[in-house]
Formats: structure tokens, C-alpha cells, sequence
């Protein structure tokens, strides 16, 4: 499986996710980690998906990270 495809992006986010819950904000470190360490393609790539299959911690994560990405939008 590439490292790349929607499944396995997701599979990355939870398990991030699952791994930051201990943070004092754990959504923002998620989103940190996930901004330093993913390409913006792999970031695209799983906005592209809806975020579905995200753990609520993930989902909010990736949401922080669409906001800062995206700010014109909405």
C-alpha cells in the first residue's frame, strides 16, 4: 500500500491521533505534527477524501490545519 493512497493517509491521522491524546491540546498537536512532517500533497490528498474515516481528534486536526491552509475560503 502507498504511503499515499486515502486508506493510508487516514490510517496515519488516527494513529497520530491516537499517539497525541496526552497533549495538553491534542488536536493542535496533531495538526502540528502533521503540518511538519506530511507533504502538502499527502495533506490535499486526505482533505480530498472529506476526511472520512478520521477519528474525531483527527477530523479536528486536519480541520485546523484547512483553516490555516485555506484561509479565504468560507
Amino acid at each position: 500500500m502507498s504511503a499515499t493512497t486515502p486508506e493510508r493517509l487516514t490510517y496515519m491521522a488516527n494513529q497520530i491521533a491516537a499517539n497525541m491524546g496526552h497533549e495538553p491540546d491534542p488536536a493542535a498537536a496533531v495538526a502540528k505534527h502533521i503540518a511538519s512532517f506530511w507533504t502538502p500533497a499527502m495533506r490535499v490528498r486526505l482533505f480530498e477524501t472529506g476526511l472520512a474515516g478520521l477519528s474525531p481528534l483527527a477530523r479536528a486536526a486536519m480541520e485546523k490545519l484547512g483553516a490555516v491552509q485555506a484561509p479565504d475560503a468560507g
